[in-house]
């Protein structure tokens, strides 16, 4: 299992998933295309984002895999655009980082 992660990742959800077996690819900078498909986007199983600030990353990654899963775990509000391709949005404050990748 393959995740890759956009953002500053605070709270801990890239180690919560290695934990739990996923082998985490950090995206540095901007989650744009190329930056997508360097960290492997397309073989990846979950992409998370940690900073609603990359969720115009969200229409890409999903146009580069149909198949991944979504997460956007940030305390920020999601912009209207993006919402509908997000399978789970959760706010750090209700949900550990463990809890989430325990279910993924």
């Amino acid at each position: 299992m393959n995740a890759v992660i956009a953002g500053e990742d605070e709270d801990g959800l890239g180690e919560a998933l290695e934990a739990e077996g996923f082998e985490v690819t950090r995206i540095e900078g901007f989650a744009d295309r190329v930056a997508l498909e360097t960290a492997g986007i397309e073989d990846a199983t979950v992409f998370a984002i940690t900073d609603t600030v990359h969720a115009t990353g969200i229409p890409v990654a999903r146009e580069l895999n149909e198949e991944l899963r979504i997460i956007v775990y940030a305390a920020d509000s999601l912009p209207e655009f993006a919402q509908p391709l997000a399978d789970l949005i959760v706010d750090p404050d209700l949900l550990s980082p463990e809890a989430i990748a325990e279910e993924l």
